[in-house]
């Protein structure tokens, strides 16, 4: 697979950095012919969340963009009302806490009482309450060109990652019509969707005309948060879970998985797809295309 070039990578704002330090470090061991061999493997590492003075949570995460992964978790989570001001996001990287301080008050013990572990990896959580605020979402009817989904899957799959350089890891991509926009990757996808909305919240971006691409499963979490951060479109490498389009019908959200190269599959808002290219003019997906990360 020919990697993408400087020119391919200009739409990015932010794009995976997988030499990077602190991401991997080398481990020594033996192949399946007994040989010594060095491979790269993905670090993880704790991160404790505090919002206020209330310790939230700890993730663990490969350690990239810790206040982008804060703030969005706690979004997504609904800790971050509409209307509240974060002052300002703190993060120590010898403690690795991170703390959001904010002009209200926090008051989240029973919410915390509620947390459950959900088919998330990483210690991936959602809370009690969660799905009581799809009630209010109301996600535009944005029609999707099936064309911008190839050029996409193509721009995202060429692109240099942790994903292709060491695998056990999740790619989470912010797009605008055929242009990738934010690349994040995290040990748990949950976090690289946090970090997503992180860094929407941060940066003031809206959501109703963006997609987001994903190289993990449809879960309900997945749909929940994508629909929550008011982004219409969700894509994935991988396949559903039948909640996840269940909840992805209910509000709305037009969700499609397993796209490799000519194929995809819709199973909720197809009625919003443009087919305006031929699937047969797509090139095929090479039978090694992505091995490395065919573990993520």
């Amino acid at each position: 697979m020919q990697l993408a070039t400087q020119d391919d990578l200009s739409d990015y704002i932010i794009a995976p950095d997988p030499k990077a330090a602190r991401l991997t470090r080398k481990v020594e061991g033996v192949d399946h012919e007994g040989q010594p061999m060095e491979i790269a493997v993905v670090e993880e590492r704790p991160l404790t969340i505090f919002l206020n003075g209330q310790e939230i949570v700890t993730a663990m995460t490969i350690g990239d963009y810790p206040e982008y992964l804060a703030l969005g978790f706690l979004r997504n989570q609904g800790m971050l009302r509409d209307g509240e001001t974060v002052q300002r996001v703190e993060y120590d990287d010898d403690l690795e806490t991170v703390v959001v301080r904010t002009d209200g008050q926090t008051t989240y013990e029973e919410k915390l009482k509620k947390k459950t572990r959900t088919s998330g990896c990483a210690v991936g959580t959602v809370f009690g309450d969660m799905m009581e605020g799809l009630e209010a979402v109301s996600l535009p009817e944005v029609q999707v060109k099936t064309s911008d989904l190839y050029t996409l899957a193509a721009k995202i799959n060429r692109t240099p990652s942790l994903y292709l350089e060491a695998g056990a890891i999740h790619g989470t991509v912010l797009c605008q019509g055929d242009k990738p926009l934010v690349y994040m990757e995290d040990v748990g996808r949950h976090n690289a969707v946090d970090k997503i909305a992180g860094w929407m919240l941060s940066e003031g971006v809206g959501a109703g005309n963006k997609v987001l691409y994903t190289t993990g499963r449809l879960t309900s979490e997945m749909v929940i948060k994508t629909a929550l951060m008011g982004i219409p479109v969700l894509a994935s490498r991988s396949g559903f879970t039948a909640w996840g389009v269940e909840i992805a019908r209910q509000v709305g959200l037009t969700c499609i998985g397993r796209m490799r190269g000519q194929r995809f599959v819709c199973l909720s808002g197809e009625e919003r797809l443009l087919r305006d290219v031929d699937p047969s003019s797509v090139p095929n997906e090479d039978r090694k295309h992505r091995r490395k990360g065919a573990d993520a």
